[in-house]
């Protein structure tokens, strides 16, 4: 099937392989990714609004290259990999139980988003907006308070220790 300058709508794919498939100027409208494998998509001008992934798999994308109008994702237990969220807006976007590996956040908005539950082993967040965005129960990640915008926030005991480790400090 073709991907690549086509329109869905309201339509659930589920346990699809979409590795190396390209969605290039293809509309996403309402609609959930089930269980599907999508590992190095071609996403440029795609359009994703209003559209779910729930128990992906998701290695390579670079969702910065989505076209941003009406943009609005959200992923739930999914597994997210060397995937680029750089210089966007994902205010609201939920990112619940995920795991989220050596994924950029760089001058991203990620006012309110929702990060509870995962694991967010080395991911870079720089000069982000995180204000009102949630960690609680999220581990292993390094957000640096000095260069991200922190207000608000919410981060559960042990693990938001992690934001002093920028400092040259002992903790006893």
């Amino acid at each position: 099937m073709e991907y690549h300058n086509e329109e869905f709508e309201e339509e659930t794919f589920k346990d699809i392989d979409f590795a190396d498939e390209s969605f290039k100027n293809t509309k996403f409208i309402d609609c959930v990714f089930d269980n599907c494998k999508l590992s190095n998509v071609d996403l440029n001008n795609s359009r994703l609004q209003d559209v779910r992934f729930t128990n992906c798999k998701i290695v390579g994308l670079d969702f910065s290259k989505c076209n941003d109008f009406i943009f609005s994702i959200g992923f739930e237990n999914c597994y997210l990999s060397y995937c680029l969220f750089s210089d966007m807006d994902l205010e609201n976007t939920e990112f619940e139980g995920s795991q989220v590996y050596d994924c950029d956040f760089v001058n991203t908005n990620l006012k309110n988003a929702n990060f509870e539950d995962c694991d967010l082993t080395n991911s870079l967040f720089r000069n982000a907006n995180l204000s009102h965005a949630s960690f609680r129960n999220a581990k292993n990640y390094s957000i640096d308070p000095n260069n991200n915008f922190l207000k608000k926030t919410k981060f559960s005991i042990p693990e938001v220790i992690s934001l002093l480790s920028v400092y040259d400090i002992e903790i006893e």
